[in-house]
């Protein structure tokens, strides 16, 4: 086992700025909710602060009403909708029937890609591809759409590389990137898919860390100019979820080591990680026996995608989509008690818009 060498300054400095900005998070102030730029300003629902669940409307999709993938053809290179304002988001909530295009509002909403991506940068982007048990309409990993239209996001943005990268525990790497769907999408923009070799994993110290204080970690993913976050949002026997930090197991080699106190060890993890944007896909969800799946009556359309730049937040809100809150989600609750974001709602800007 290799001991982790001494951060470089890109990461110290990555580590130091992302301290700081968590702990001025509970400092946020209420913004103004916009309205949808290509709907009536009805489009458009404002969180109500008393109940962060009032702009979900439930949705009561059956098997037979999940859009099949290959029935919704869309380009992920496609010219994105207008900004829908000059001043970013901190968290944006899209909904609409097209995946690339709720996608491409998401970012925007949060001020473009350009505000993450120089040219020149480095990108990992890593999604949930758990396992190569089911294709995409299973709603087990990542929709492929979602992910290749941030990896064209990034190049048209300048990024000089994009790859895209997970640590399956279930069949191999190669067959869960194809069988996931997501391959052949990502390849089709131009990205690359990324093997995680064993050999590769260092020892690395979380500063942090409550319980977890160092890990076997893959070193890319510490120095990458953008690591983007896109887990899809399900149900997890263990955890209740799966959202963006939990999502960032994918990242480690023994995985057996977080579940010891597992709810307190994500948080630990999240603390080391701290990607610059969280992309949370809904466009369907799994809302029972996480999170492998199997049963297309556990999945339901939810057409919505939900960003930020704090992983605490995404995760808090899309809690909601399964008639939760945060306070249910043990991993949110102790992410926040590091400082590693926020669960108050009601105190961003906060701005959910539907297109389409």
């Amino acid at each position: 086992m290799k001991r982790r060498p001494p951060l470089s300054r890109r990461t110290f400095l990555k580590l130091t700025a992302t301290m700081a900005a968590g702990a001025t998070l509970a400092g946020c102030s209420s913004k103004e909710t916009l309205s949808s730029p290509t709907e009536s300003p009805a489009a458009a629902k404002p969180i109500n602060p008393a109940n962060p669940t009032s702009g979900i409307v439930p949705s009561a999709t059956s098997q037979a009403e999940i859009t099949p993938l290959e029935s919704n053809p869309v380009d992920a290179t496609a010219t994105p909708e207008p900004s829908p304002t000059s001043s970013p988001a901190y968290l944006a909530v899209i909904r609409g029937p097209d995946p690339a295009a709720i996608t491409r509002m998401a970012v925007e909403t949060l001020g473009g890609m350009a505000a993450f991506v120089s040219p020149g940068y480095d990108v990992i982007i890593k999604p949930n591809i758990c396992t190569d048990y089911h294709p995409p309409e299973y709603a087990s990993t990542t929709n492929p759409t979602v992910v290749a239209t941030l990896v064209s996001m990034c190049l048209e943005a300048g990024a000089k590389r994009v790859r895209v990268m997970d640590y399956p525990f279930g069949g191999t790497p190669q067959s869960a990137y194809q069988i996931s769907g997501i391959a052949e999408a990502v390849e089709a923009v131009g990205g690359e898919m990324h093997i995680m070799t064993k050999q590769k994993y260092i020892q690395a110290d979380i500063p942090l860390g409550k319980e977890l204080k160092n890990v076997e970690i893959y070193p890319d993913i510490l120095e990458a100019d953008l690591m983007i976050n896109v887990p899809i949002a399900k149900h997890h026997g263990s955890t209740r979820l799966t959202l963006g930090e939990k999502n960032l197991m994918g990242t480690i080699l023994d995985r057996n080591l977080m579940h010891i106190n597992l709810t307190q060890r994500i948080a630990d993890l999240t603390s080391l990680v701290r990607p610059g944007l969280t992309v949370i896909d809904a466009v369907r969800i799994l809302t029972n026996h996480g999170p492998t799946g199997g049963d297309l009556n556990d999945v339901r359309q939810t057409n919505t995608i939900i960003a930020s730049r704090d992983i605490v937040a995404a995760d808090a809100y899309a809690t909601t989509l399964f008639g939760l809150t945060s306070a249910d989600i043990g991993y949110i609750q102790a992410s926040a008690e590091l400082g590693l974001g926020t669960t108050d709602l009601s105190s961003i800007d906060l701005r959910e818009v539907s297109i389409g």
